[in-house]
């Protein structure tokens, strides 16, 4: 954790809660929304992957829907709720702690920065709806190289833009597989390990695992008040 200038947060499922969508539905959809939430995650993804190996890119929006359209199938969800679950998507809950820790390290000289499968304009958004945008320097979007994370592409960004090396950047994602891009392209990756999950076998383990944003102020040693230890 030594010489880093820039601290670099992956947004869906690390800063905000990916199932917060279904769950504010879930008097409607009812027991099964939790299965269903993680299905459209999952299609999601799957979504992201195989239109980059395909060369057939669309946005993450486009993308959002359409996977969403494949999970109300699988869980027999009516459709006039699609409407409903895509607006909540665009305002998707931050977990708790984030506000406080985003403060802590803004008054840092670490650049802050979202690097996001997400479009420009649902980042902006998303930043907006939940008081967050002044506390990030620059929202990273996929859409500026047209292919998905963990195409190395997508990690050059940040580097591009800041002038800075690799292993002076640390990079949080909750995905394992973002984790293990981020890794193995540089960055020095932590796992946002919130779920005590198994972290995959993709030539990267990280160094250091936190089970949310607060343990990031202990790792790098700052002290509540900003300062340091």
């Amino acid at each position: 954790m030594k010489n880093i200038k820039a601290i670099i947060f992956d947004a869906y499922g690390t800063l905000f809660n990916v199932n917060s969508a279904a769950e504010k539905c879930k008097d409607k959809i009812g027991d099964k929304w939790e299965g269903f939430a993680n299905f459209w995650r999952t299609t999601q993804l799957e979504y992201t992957w195989l239109r980059s190996l395909m060369k057939r890119h669309k946005d993450f929006w486009q993308i959002t829907e359409d996977s969403l359209d494949k999970s109300m199938k699988a869980f027999d969800i009516d459709s006039s709720m699609k409407n409903e679950l895509l607006n909540l998507y665009k305002v998707l809950s931050p977990f708790e702690e984030v506000y406080e820790t985003l403060n802590i390290l803004k008054r840092k000289n670490f650049k802050l920065a979202i690097l996001s499968n997400g479009t420009p304009s649902l980042l902006d958004d998303l930043v907006k709806s939940n008081k967050l945008d002044n506390l990030f320097d620059d929202l990273f979007s996929i859409e500026e190289v047209g292919i998905y994370k963990p195409d190395a592409k997508v990690y050059d960004l940040p580097i591009k833009k800041y002038k800075i090396k690799k292993n002076e950047v640390i990079f949080l994602s909750a995905n394992t597989w973002d984790v293990s891009g981020g890794g193995n392209y540089g960055y020095q990756s932590i796992w946002v390990n919130r779920n005590n999950n198994i972290f995959d076998n993709l030539d990267y383990k990280p160094d250091n695992q936190i089970k949310n944003l607060r343990e990031l102020i202990d790792l790098i040693n700052i002290k509540k008040t900003g300062e340091h230890e």
